[in-house]
């Protein structure tokens, strides 16, 4: 790639190569106030400044010219010298729009040579002006030039004619200046939309990646950690029991409780692949309502949670309160909500605080709603280990997305984990 095309990248949606495009649609950078001119540009200023420079000759080709009588003398020896003047600083005016027009007025109030630069000055102020500066320089050239041509006519041609042409000149410039400015701010526009667009679609993208990236975070901790800290359970009681029998201070495990507990933590791990695999089905693009994606946990399964925690060593009394059906009206996400709250409260239960005791409630009514409470007796020191933290703050994610609130923190020394969901209708 060569250093030009580094320097000046065409611009996304452009399709035209960019020598072929005006400046102003080639690099619409609005922290560049001059952009270079393109190849076009040039084209167009020497066609301009060529077409300025026979109009003024064929104006003076005549000599005398058909205005001597009507002109000093002094005017007319400095009038080609104007007319030159002025067909040169055409070569500004992209730098200078304004002020090269309104520098004009009294060139061509000089020299008639000037009128093809006056025109080419109209075009130019029109493309890169508003209309109302547009439109009282044209008035500036007009009022001048009318009366003008309403005084002093070429041979054979009557006074309606000069003065419908003097309009002409500087009318049509000031005309086609203006619609090719509503283009191209059109153009940009368009151009300034599509940009937008592409920007707002690629943070609409980053976003639904984030919360996709959260979702899949939330499900994989709710799923894993429960399994995996009763695998540390098990895991940990067997270390505890063998320990002292390596050390002569107790009867060595049996083969037959060596191979329960392994037989425990073997279908434990078994499990913890089955829901992940579980997991991984639901967050296909399917979603949730893919037929091939497992069940998902309901307020039912509640009572199975709590019996694998009994089967952990876990000292847990449950209650619901829920009458007998309406467990079955309300909508899956906040039926699997609940039960990841319950696992939650469990699962910290079992980190931070093994062999205390857990509460466990969940009422449940169409009315007032569901509400979710697991405490225990607060651990006297810090348990955090990997991890720490993560599971509270994506249940309280899990949870703002179902429309409810999660409380949590040390009560009367009591650790308690509370949350509240609406019963949708």
């Amino acid at each position: 790639m060569s250093e030009r095309s580094e320097r000046t990248p065409r611009p996304a949606g452009t399709r035209a190569p960019r020598w072929l495009l005006p400046a102003e649609l080639a690099e619409p950078d609005p922290t560049r106030p001059r952009p270079r001119r393109t190849a076009r540009d040039w084209l167009v200023d020497v066609l301009l400044f060529t077409g300025a420079a026979l109009l003024g000759l064929n104006t003076w080709a005549d000599q005398p010219p058909y205005y001597a009588d009507a002109t000093p003398a002094w005017m007319l020896t400095v009038d080609p010298w104007v007319g030159a003047a002025a067909c040169l600083a055409l070569w500004w005016r992209r730098r200078f729009p304004l002020a090269l027009a309104i520098a004009l007025v009294p060139a061509l109030m000089l020299a008639g040579t000037a009128l093809g630069a006056s025109m080419v000055a109209v075009f130019t102020v029109a493309i890169r002006r508003d209309w109302l500066p547009a439109s009282l320089v044209t008035v500036a050239y007009l009022a001048p030039t009318l009366h003008f041509a309403a005084l002093h006519q070429p041979p054979g041609t009557s006074r309606s004619v000069a003065m419908a042409f003097t309009g002409v000149a500087f009318l049509v410039p000031l005309s086609w200046g203006m619609t090719t400015r509503a283009r191209r701010q059109l153009i940009l526009g368009l151009r300034r939309d599509a940009d937008r667009q592409r920007q707002d679609h690629q943070r609409r993208l980053a976003d639904a990646r984030r919360a996709e990236r959260e979702r899949i975070a939330r499900e994989m901790h709710d799923v894993l950690a429960h399994r995996i800290s009763l695998l540390c359970v098990h895991a940990g009681g067997l270390a505890y029991r063998t320990a002292p029998a390596q050390a002569g201070a107790a009867v060595p495990l049996a083969a037959d409780e060596i191979r329960e507990a392994a037989e425990v933590i073997r279908d434990a791990a078994a499990q913890a692949l089955d829901e992940l695999a579980e997991v991984l089905a639901v967050l296909r693009d399917g979603g949730p309502q893919d037929p091939a994606a497992a069940p998902q946990p309901r307020l039912t399964d509640i009572a199975r949670l709590v019996a694998e925690a009994r089967a952990a060593g876990q000292r847990v009394s449950f209650e619901m309160v829920c009458a007998p059906g309406t467990a079955e009206t309300l909508r899956p996400a906040t039926q699997r909500t609940v039960y990841r709250i319950v696992q939650e409260g469990l699962t910290n239960a079992r980190k931070h605080a093994p062999g205390a005791p857990v509460e466990v409630r969940v009422d449940a009514a169409p009315g007032s709603g569901v509400a979710v409470a697991v405490s225990n007796p607060a651990p006297s020191g810090s348990r955090g280990g990997p991890g720490a933290g993560a599971g509270l703050t994506g249940l309280a994610e899990r949870v703002a997305l179902d429309g409810g609130t999660v409380e949590h923190g040390v009560t009367d020394g009591s650790f308690r984990l509370t949350a509240r969901l609406s019963w949708p209708a």
